[in-house]
């Protein structure tokens, strides 16, 4: 049996196991995930998170545990804009399941069983007054209580165990200088926390996925400005559920955390898959684009040459040097998603004739499919006419329909730069299209 595969994947995720060291990650997950018993294989994601070097810092829910209590009393619940009217009854429930959350979570991550995957883990874990409170006041003529919000992060208790080591577990309570005892909400300290301690990344873990309009294709990134205008759409497809996480997402990018995570936590191993493959199974919030186009650099020369040398080997593009490339590397534009150029095109101008060039136009395999051939063709064609190129040809000779699905027609050799002309290789027999382009103004364009 051919351990290739796996020889495959574990180079693959050597990349991330080196970019998480040493790095904090806030991971927030409800009360749910310990009541139907799936915390145990999100406690073994844990530990292996914590063995690779990551400073975790936990933050659990308690609401059903709440919700069970109160019932069992015969209490009324009273949420409003989501968040629990905490009476002096609801407090001490508040208390006791934060409590009993508390010490399961700290059993389930103490485990060391052999043959088990925590198996010598010897996870350490602090928990402790590191939140402070605050109380909501009343608002829209509710009186919230003994709900509060988050005043301040004590990141100095934080970061000390941190340092030493240990993982991190904060409960939805936070304590006032004078004494008293509030209510949170975990997505709140889970961004407070994130934000204070500048962690590399906010992970929350959800009841369900955030998909699309469709109510079928999973949103896979967006950026904050995105969310917030999906959030207040008129037809929204954020359900209410969601809303919450993505809100605290969106917060957490705005003040300067890298990138946050929502994930389906009813996925088993989602926390492993989103942060140890490229392209993940949830969903990826930051302020700019994952995935961009931009200009080349001299850094990007090694990237864009193991992307085009099957194209090469195939015969679908012309065999170009590594001094040619990088020559020509201000000729070039590279789509890149998390580090990696998934796609590549060149716009070679020729002034004097008023045209342009496109060349090499690659996707790697993995990423055809989602039109970022296409993407890149229409960045291309806005390039250049910022030039004044008016007439943009490309020479192929295997995908000339893809060219004319686009407006490219055939365009005689004779038609092209003379000093094209005089590189063009007859034996090749490439055809040649062309494109006239309108100025931007004409085309709604920049």
């Amino acid at each position: 049996m051919s351990n290739a595969p796996f020889v495959r994947w574990l180079r693959d995720t050597s990349p991330y196991i080196n970019a998480h060291r040493g790095k904090i990650f806030v991971i927030s997950f409800g009360g749910e995930t310990v009541a139907d018993g799936l915390f145990a294989n999100l406690a073994h994601d844990f530990a292996l998170l914590h063995s690779l070097g990551v400073r975790l810092v936990l933050v659990h829910g308690i609401r059903p545990q709440v919700e069970r209590r109160l019932t069992e009393q015969g209490a009324t619940l009273r949420y409003h804009r989501g968040l629990r009217v905490t009476d002096a009854a609801a407090l001490a429930c508040v208390k006791e399941a934060a409590g009993a959350v508390r010490v399961e979570i700290e059993a389930l991550l103490s485990m060391g069983l052999a043959n088990s995957p925590m198996a010598g883990a010897r996870i350490r874990v602090a928990s402790g007054n590191f939140v402070v409170a605050k109380p909501l006041g009343v608002q829209d003529g509710i009186d919230f209580e003994h709900t509060g919000e988050v005043r301040r992060i004590d990141t100095e208790g934080i970061r000390s165990q941190l340092d030493s080591g240990n993982v991190v577990l904060l409960s939805p309570i936070g304590y006032s200088p004078t004494g008293e005892v509030f209510n949170l909400s975990a997505e709140e300290i889970a961004t407070s926390a994130a934000v204070a301690l500048g962690a590399h990344k906010l992970i929350l873990l959800m009841e369900q996925a955030l998909y699309g309009a469709d109510g079928a294709s999973l949103v896979q990134q967006i950026t904050t400005g995105e969310a917030e205008a999906l959030m207040t759409a008129p037809d929204s497809p954020v359900p209410d559920a969601v809303r919450p996480h993505l809100r605290a997402a969106c917060l957490a990018c705005e003040a300067g955390v890298e990138r946050a995570h929502l994930l389906d936590r009813h996925i088993d191993g989602s926390l492993l898959q989103e942060l140890f493959t490229r392209d993940g199974v949830g969903t990826l919030v930051s302020q700019t684009p994952y995935e961009a186009t931009r200009t080349a650099t001299s850094h990007d020369v090694a990237g864009i040459l193991e992307l085009i040398r099957p194209l090469e080997d195939s015969g679908i593009l012309v065999p170009r040097s590594r001094e040619r490339l990088e020559t020509d590397i201000d000729d070039y534009f590279v789509t890149e998603r998390d580090g990696l150029i998934v796609a590549c095109a060149a716009l070679h101008a020729y002034p004097e004739a008023g045209m342009g060039e496109l060349a090499c136009l690659a996707v790697q395999a993995g990423y055809r499919g989602a039109k970022r051939g296409e993407r890149l063709l229409q960045h291309i064609e806005e390039r250049a006419r910022q030039q004044g190129i008016r007439q943009l040809f490309a020479l192929t000779t295997r995908t000339s329909h893809w060219f004319r699905e686009r407006g490219y027609v055939p365009l005689a050799i004779d038609a092209m730069p003379l000093e094209r002309q005089q590189t063009y290789s007859p034996g090749r027999n490439s055809m040649v299209l062309a494109k006239t382009l309108r100025a931007s103004s004409e085309t709604g364009g920049p």
